[in-house]
């Protein structure tokens, strides 16, 4: 047995016990007013602006303070009655615009900074050059270092192949970052931020457990750091005709470093009035760190799901979005996953950092990568890109005796699987049918990251079991076997190796 059965600890990746972590430095380290002891003001603030392009009003613009949305008028202008527990005030930006950022960093807020009982907040916005029912987005799910060596790979080696891979499409492009940006360690923060620059592209930030204040007496102080560099932890945006909703589903509920899967009552009620002004049926991406649900309990067979592995409380998240076609987009497990609902397609992304840093791989076989999505009205087309490969690189074949419980069999790894995709083979020039699905380990996983000694970064590390694993066995005569893999969209992807 491999040492760490991966996600069934509470929330803690097997990190909290077993593992010595240096003390995280802080980028502030003061706690807020109310875990501080002292009360919490509700002195009412009236908070007033304008939505423009170079002084011209934009009507209908939702603007909120976590608590309340309002829309502006045909001027532009809108007053939200709010109080001093909100800390910021801000916009959903809406399509037709460029995302207003600083060095790649989306700011479309402000701080709540009341002088007396009000506060003037104006948003300056940018028209797009070219339409944007067609673009692109990407998503970076756990970038997660802990150390020099880990940002300087991925600010020379991650951002730069995004950079690149930027080049082939439009200027209607950007990213989200989706959650643990670094790895306890703040002061790395200004590493991911440089490596942002890097990419060229705008980015909109999702919190995740490793990017928490971990010595906050609660949830609400938890996020301290993380709002003093990226601002809100929920909002949304518009792009085309697709409308963006960002959540914080990482529940903190005390040191050290523990935590939960679950969306606050607050964040639930603030998305029903967002998603109040978008029509029934539109397509909507939602994007948060912790799965809103996994197969992590199916495939390790266990009693209970992780409390830190998914959304304890998702049944309402689903009430909610019933009315839309929506993709949810999330990180958290170092894996590849699909989870298909009956309106709903969870897209759980492979990590940037791979294992943790330890290697080209995560811990199911998926390479160090990210997801991208072209975007063309309310449809999305999608796929996976490996760092250092081109989009052609969607699979990788073993060949008889890589699974020792198998040792007549080929066997074929299709990390962005889902039940729409074919994995076909051929011996000797002549198609076999499709090849056999089964839970099991990667056998390079097993090869880089079983085993105490294994792999020397970080020892803890163990493959994990996956669904996306293929089985044939060729007969005694096959000398050449070619594999073709067949994506939802009928692109095909094919590799030929020796019986």
């Amino acid at each position: 047995m491999f040492r760490r059965k991966f996600l069934q600890s509470l929330g803690t990746l097997g990190l909290t016990a077993s593992l010595p972590l240096a003390p995280a430095v802080l980028a502030e380290e003061k706690a807020p007013a109310a875990e501080a002891g002292h009360k919490l003001s509700l002195s009412p603030v009236t908070i007033k602006g304008k939505v423009h392009q170079k002084g011209a009003g934009i009507a209908g613009v939702p603007v909120t303070d976590g608590y309340n949305i309002v829309l502006t008028d045909k001027a532009g202008k809108y007053t939200l009655e709010s109080n001093t527990t909100a800390e910021f005030v801000y916009i959903t930006v809406p399509r037709g615009y460029a995302i207003p950022h600083e060095k790649g960093i989306a700011k479309f807020y402000q701080p709540l900074k009341a002088s007396g009982s009000g506060m003037t907040a104006d948003f300056a916005l940018q028209k797009l050059a070219a339409d944007d029912t067609k673009h692109t987005f990407v998503v970076w799910a756990d970038p997660q270092m802990i150390d020099k060596k880990d940002t300087n790979q991925l600010i020379t080696v991650s951002a730069p192949d995004l950079k690149e891979l930027a080049t082939q499409y439009d200027q209607n492009m950007f990213a989200i970052g989706c959650g643990d940006l670094v790895w306890d360690h703040f002061e790395l923060f200004e590493d991911y931020k440089k490596a942002v620059e890097v990419t060229g592209l705008p980015f909109y930030q999702v919190i995740g457990n490793h990017d928490m204040n971990i010595t906050a007496r609660s949830d609400d102080g938890s996020a301290q750091t993380f709002k003093s560099l990226f601002g809100p932890t929920y909002y949304s945006f518009n792009r085309g005709e697709i409308h963006y909703v960002i959540l914080d589903d990482v529940f903190f509920i005390g040191p050290p470093k523990k935590y939960i899967g679950y969306l606050t009552e607050k964040q639930l009620q603030w998305l029903e009035q967002d998603l109040a002004h978008v029509k029934p049926g539109s397509t909507v991406v939602v994007a948060l760190h912790i799965p809103v649900d996994s197969g992590d309990k199916r495939r390790n067979k266990l009693k209970e799901e992780s409390l830190g592995g998914v959304v304890s409380n998702r049944a309402e998240l689903y009430r909610i979005l019933k009315p839309y076609k929506t993709h949810i987009m999330s990180g958290h497990t170092h894996i590849c996953e699909k989870v298909i609902g009956e309106n709903t397609i969870e897209h759980i992304h492979g990590a940037v950092c791979g294992a943790w840093w330890t290697g080209p791989i995560c811990t199911d076989g998926t390479p160090s990568g990210y997801g991208v999505y072209e975007v063309n009205g309310p449809e999305l087309k999608w796929y996976y890109k490996s760092f250092g490969k081109d989009r052609k690189h969607q699979f990788r074949a073993y060949p008889k005796g890589a699974v020792p419980e198998r040792p007549d069999d080929i066997v074929v790894n299709v990390w962005n699987w889902d039940p729409e995709w074919k994995v076909t083979w051929f011996e000797n020039g002549t198609r076999q049918g499709e090849m056999h699905q089964q839970t099991a380990l990667d056998p390079m996983a097993v090869q880089l990251q079983a085993g105490e000694k294994l792999p020397a970064k970080h020892k803890w590390v163990d493959p994990t079991l996956t669904d996306h694993l293929f089985f044939a066995k060729p007969s005694k005569n096959a000398k050449e076997i070619r594999i073709e893999v067949t994506d939802r969209f009928g692109q095909v992807y094919s590799d030929v190796m020796p019986a």
